[in-house]
C-alpha cells in the first residue's frame, strides 16, 4: 500500500484560506524536487547533441549525417513518449509517476557510459541508447501535467515557468558538465580507459588541443551519479493528491500503468523509426513527416485500445481533442518550446559542421576543408539554451501581468526577423574561407532567437493555464508540450539535410515563414477585436 502520508485527500488550493495554511508548502516542496528531476530528464535526453560532436572530435567511424540521426532518433522518442506521459498523472499519481519515471533515465545514461568507451561500438547501439534516452523528454509532460494540479490559476504562470524553465537548465547543464567531466578520469576503473583527441575540441574555458586523452565515456556515467539522490527524494519527498488521482493504487499498480503508456509510445516511435530510417538500420520506406504523423495517430488509437483504467482515463481525457484551442495552442507551443529543444538539440553539431570547414579552391576546384580556426561547439552552443531557460520564468510572470498572447505576439515578430538574418549568415559562413568571421554574428543572433522561445514557453503555457480548468488543464499542457517536442526530431534533420545539399540556410528561412504565420493564427485567436478568448 501506498504511504498514506504521501497521499493528500483535502487539496484545494483555489480557496484562499487552504493555500496560506497548508496547499502553498506542499506545493512549493512538491515544485523543488520537481525541478531537479525535470533537469535531469532533459540532460539525458539532450546529450547526443554533445557527444555526438566529441564522437566526431575522437574519430569514431561514423558520418556527420549518422550522428544527426542520432539527436533525432531521442527527439522523436522523447516527444512521442510525452503523449502517454501526458495521461500519467491522472491514472498512477504525481509521485509515482516523477519518481519511476526519474529512475528509468539510469538506464540510458549507463548504457552510453559502457558503449562509449569503445570507438568500436556499433552505430545500432547508440541508436538504441539515444531511443532509451527519449525518457527524459516524455518526461517534461508528466512533470509539467503534475505541477499544474498542485498551484491556483492565479500562480500557475510562475509556477509552470519555473519548474520548466529551470527544468529546462537541464540543456545548459548538460552542455556545460558533460565537456568539464570528459576531461578527468572522475569515475576511475568505472569508467575504462581514456581516449585520445584527433581533432581540437573544447570546454566552457576554451580549447582542448588534438592529442589530449578524454573519457567521453562521463558524459553518460555523471548522470548515473546524480540520478541516485534525486529518485531518493522524489520518493520521499513528493505527494500523490487524490483529487487528481483518485485511485492510484499500490506502488507497483501505478508503476505498472506507467511503464503500459510508455510501453505504447516505444512501440509506435520504434516502428515509425524502423521505417523511416535508411538501411540498414530500417526500411526508408516513409518521409519525416509522415512518420511523425503515423507515430502521433498510432499512439493515440493505441492508447483508446487499451482495457482498464488507462483505456478509460484516456477517452475521458480525449475530450480536449475536440476544442480548437488544443490546436491553436499546440501550433503556438511549436513556435516557443518546439524552437528552443530543436535548435538546443541541433546547435552543436551545426557550429562544428557549418564553421568547422572552409570553402577553398584546391587544383581549380572548390572543396570544404578542415578549418584551423574553427570555434569549438563544446565552448559556445551552450550559451543560447542557458538564456532561453533563464528568462522562462520571466516570461509567465510578465504574462500573467500582461496577458500570454500580447507576449507571445511580441516574441513571434523577433524570431522572423532573427531566423531570417541566421539563414543568411550561415550562407555567408558556409560559403566563405574563413568562416569564423562569421561565428560572432552567428552566435548573437541565435542567443537572441533562444530568449525569444524562453520568453514564449512562460506566456504560451499562461495562456493554457487560462483557458482550461484544472481537470484539462494537465492533458492540455502535456499534449501540447508532446507535439512540440517534435521539434528536437524536425531541427537535426532539416538542419542536417540543408547541411548535406550545400544550403543550410534554406532550413532557417523556413523557419522564419513558419513564426510568421504563427503570429497570424495568434492575433487571429487571441488578439483580434473579436477574438475566441481575448489575450489570455
Amino acid at each position: 500500500m501506498a504511504n498514506k502520508n504521501q497521499d493528500i485527500h483535502d487539496w484545494d488550493v483555489e480557496n484562499e484560506s487552504y493555500w496560506k495554511s497548508k496547499g502553498r508548502s506542499i506545493a512549493n516542496r512538491n515544485l523543488w524536487i520537481s525541478i531537479p528531476n525535470l533537469l535531469c530528464g532533459f540532460a539525458v535526453w539532450l546529450m547526443w547533441g554533445i557527444i555526438t560532436v566529441q564522437m566526431l572530435n575522437l574519430g569514431f567511424p561514423f558520418e556527420p549525417g549518422q550522428l544527426f540521426t542520432l539527436t533525432a532518433i531521442a527527439g522523436l522518442t522523447g516527444a512521442t513518449l510525452r503523449i502517454p506521459a501526458s495521461f500519467m498523472i491522472r491514472i498512477a499519481g504525481g509521485r509515482n509517476t516523477i519518481f519511476l519515471t526519474t529512475a528509468m533515465l539510469i538506464i540510458p545514461a549507463f548504457g552510453a557510459g559502457m558503449a562509449l568507451q569503445s570507438p568500436d561500438t556499433p552505430l545500432l547501439t547508440f541508436q538504441i541508447l539515444a531511443f532509451l534516452s527519449g525518457i527524459g523528454g516524455g518526461n517534461f509532460a508528466a512533470s509539467m501535467s503534475n505541477i499544474s494540479t498542485f498551484f491556483p490559476k492565479k500562480e500557475q504562470g510562475l509556477a509552470l515557468g519555473l519548474n520548466a524553465g529551470l527544468g529546462n537548465f537541464g540543456v545548459t547543464t548538460m552542455q556545460i558538465l558533460i565537456p568539464a567531466v570528459m576531461t578527468l578520469g572522475v569515475f576511475g576503473l568505472l569508467a575504462g580507459d581514456p581516449m585520445t583527441l584527433v581533432r581540437d575540441s573544447g570546454t566552457l574555458i576554451g580549447r582542448i588541443e588534438a592529442g589530449t586523452q578524454t573519457w567521453i565515456q562521463n558524459a553518460g556515467f555523471i548522470w548515473v551519479a546524480i540520478l541516485l539522490p534525486l529518485v531518493i527524494a522524489a520518493w520521499f519527498g513528493m505527494n500523490n493528491l487524490r483529487s487528481i488521482t483518485p485511485d492510484p493504487g499500490s506502488p507497483l499498480a501505478a508503476f505498472g500503468r506507467i511503464t503500459g503508456l510508455y510501453a505504447i509510445g516505444f512501440v509506435t516511435a520504434g516502428v515509425g523509426l524502423y521505417l523511416y530510417l535508411p538501411a540498414p538500420t530500417g526500411l526508408g520506406i516513409l518521409n519525416p513527416w509522415l512518420a511523425m504523423l503515423l507515430i502521433m495517430l498510432a499512439t493515440l488509437v493505441l492508447m483508446r485500445m487499451v482495457p482498464g483504467k488507462i483505456g478509460e482515463n484516456s477517452k475521458r481525457q480525449f475530450a480536449i481533442f475536440k476544442d480548437k484551442h488544443t490546436w491553436s495552442m499546440s501550433i503556438l507551443y511549436i513556435l516557443t518550446f518546439g524552437s528552443f529543444i530543436g535548435f538546443s538539440m541541433a546547435l552543436p553539431l551545426s557550429i562544428t559542421v557549418i564553421f568547422g570547414s572552409s570553402m577553398v579552391e584546391v587544383d581549380g576546384v572548390m572543396q570544404r576543408v578542415a578549418n584551423p580556426n574553427a570555434p569549438s561547439a563544446l565552448t559556445y552552443s551552450w550559451i543560447g539554451p542557458f538564456v532561453g531557460a533563464l528568462i522562462r520564468p520571466l516570461g509567465g510572470w510578465i504574462s500573467d501581468k500582461v496577458g500570454g498572447s500580447i507576449v507571445t505576439q511580441l516574441i513571434a515578430g523577433v524570431m522572423v526577423v532573427a531566423s531570417a538574418l541566421v539563414g543568411y549568415i550561415m550562407m555567408l559562413a558556409y560559403q566563405s574561407a574563413t568562416p569564423e568571421q562569421y561565428f560572432l554574428y552567428f552566435i548573437v543572433l541565435f542567443v537572441i532567437i533562444f530568449a525569444a522561445t524562453g520568453v514564449g514557453n512562460g506566456s504560451t503555457f499562461r495562456t493554457i493555464g487560462v483557458i482550461y480548468n484544472q481537470e484539462q488543464a494537465g492533458p492540455v499542457l502535456g499534449w501540447t508540450s508532446a507535439v512540440a517536442a517534435y521539434g528536437s526530431f524536425v531541427a537535426p534533420m532539416v538542419i542536417g539535410e540543408q547541411i548535406r545539399g550545400g544550403t543550410p540556410e534554406m532550413a532557417m528561412y523556413g523557419f522564419a515563414v513558419f513564426y510568421a504565420l504563427c503570429m497570424v493564427l495568434n492575433w487571429w485567436f487571441y488578439l483580434r477585436r473579436n477574438a475566441y478568448v481575448k489575450n489570455p
